[in-house]
Formats: C-alpha cells, structure tokens, sequence
C-alpha cells in the first residue's frame, strides 16, 4: 500500500511538470505568433489605417493602431504568465526530485543581474 501511494504521489507530481511544461509551451507559441502579428503591422508602411483581425471565427476591422496596441498588450500578459509558469515549474520540479529522492537541480534557482546590479558590477569591474 505504501508503495502504491509513493508511485501515485511521484506520479501525479510529474504529470504537473508536464502540463507546466505544455502550458509554457502553448503560451510560447501564441506570442510568437503575436511576434509576427505586430512585425508585419510595422513593416507595412502602406497599409491602411484599418486592418482585419481574427478573434476567433470572425473577422473585424479595426485600427491599425488599436490593433497594435493590443497586440502589445497582450504581449507583455503572455511574458508575465510565461515568467509566473517558470517559477512554478521550478517548484514543481524540485518537489518531484524530493519525491524520487533525487537531489535538488544546482544553479536551476539562479536569477539574472538587475539592471542596477549590472551597472555597480560594472563600475566594480572597470575600476
């Protein structure tokens, strides 16, 4: 019984990691998408002021600029659920090594410089 209840817990454990995975996956591919969406907006220089845009199955005109801005929009929400589903993913992952009785991943929780921190590291280095 307890082995049954170890295997079920390990394996719930890693079906979450990867449905965390798939669902950064998923997100990753609709900003690329949103990516390409804006870089054909800007490089169209002649393009009207209206443009057709698809939300789900239908098609509506709207400003070009509305559509832009939108699409933007929605950029910086995709990175900000992209960035939220890492972090939990990290959790997830280190909670299923815990499980396996794996030790932790080394260097998985490091985090970039910030831009002041990079400017002191700078003038540290420089000097």
């Amino acid at each position: 019984a307890f082995v049954l209840g170890y295997l079920a817990e390990v394996e719930a454990l890693a079906e979450e990691v990867m449905a965390a995975r798939q669902q950064i996956v998923d997100l990753d591919q609709k900003r690329n998408q949103n990516r390409e969406a804006l870089r054909a907006l800007s490089k169209e220089v002649d393009c009207p002021e209206k443009v057709t845009v698809c939300f789900g199955n239908m098609f509506i005109q709207l400003p070009k600029t509305k559509t832009q801005d939108m699409l933007q929009r929605d950029q910086e929400l995709l990175d900000e659920e992209i960035t939220k589903l890492q972090k939990e993913l990290k959790v997830k992952v280190n909670n299923l090594l815990e499980a396996q009785g794996k030790p932790e991943l080394k260097g998985y929780n490091l985090k970039p410089l910030s831009a002041e921190e990079m400017w002191f590291m700078r003038k540290v280095v420089d000097n």
